[in-house]
């Protein structure tokens, strides 16, 4: 798939926002204890996508309703939905200077029916002509992420029978739409019901 920005800088990829808020104090204790453990760009990538995949949990599967959407509350509170903890991974890899951008992807049930979309980033590492998809989701049974630079490693793979799709679009901010959803719902019930179902 080829890959389009939304932004022709490539700056707009480092920038900070209210979601990836990446100047936040505990964002940067994060990523100057991150980067103490990693040698360069590959490995405190891999390091900070490790982080938010492993010890950051998904809400869903701990059964937590609180809704978290900013970077810092992610990291602060230890939970956030696909798109929170994209957020937060982008934040801690943008505060490395690493262009970091927001993917998409429309999934459905295995019926195709209730589309939903899952939000996952795209990085640029030196060196590197093109962007790679990661996934932080967080493994449980039946979903396998790994971090990888050749071949994706995602949570899922879209079904174009089912009508899922990848957004092609790299993202400089968070989808409008998904954003305030997060944003307005007061529990992640509510969030289930209010998400957009298309890019």
């Amino acid at each position: 798939m080829d890959m389009i920005r939304a932004h022709p800088s490539i700056a707009a990829y480092t920038a900070a926002s209210d979601a990836v808020d990446h100047a936040h104090p505990l964002v940067r204790s994060t990523e100057a204890a991150l980067r103490a453990q990693t040698s360069d760009a590959y490995t405190y990538t891999e390091a900070a996508y490790h982080h938010i995949r492993d010890r950051i949990a998904h809400s869903a599967d701990i059964g937590e309703e609180r809704v978290t959407w900013r970077a810092s509350d992610v990291l602060a509170q230890g939970h956030g939905i696909c798109h929170a903890k994209s957020h937060a991974l982008a934040a801690l890899l943008r505060a490395a200077d690493i262009p970091t951008a927001l993917c998409y992807q429309r999934l459905t049930e295995d019926d195709g029916t209730a589309p939903m979309l899952h939000g996952l980033v795209a990085v640029r590492l030196p060196g590197r002509a093109r962007w790679d998809r990661q996934d932080a989701r967080g493994n449980i049974a039946g979903i396998d992420a790994r971090f990888s630079l050749d071949t994706e490693r995602l949570a899922w793979t879209v079904r174009e029978e089912l009508g899922e799709a990848d957004s092609p679009v790299l993202h400089d901010a968070p989808h409008p739409a998904v954003l305030a959803a997060l944003r307005a719902a007061p529990d992640r019930r509510t969030l289930w019901r209010t998400l957009p179902t298309d890019f």
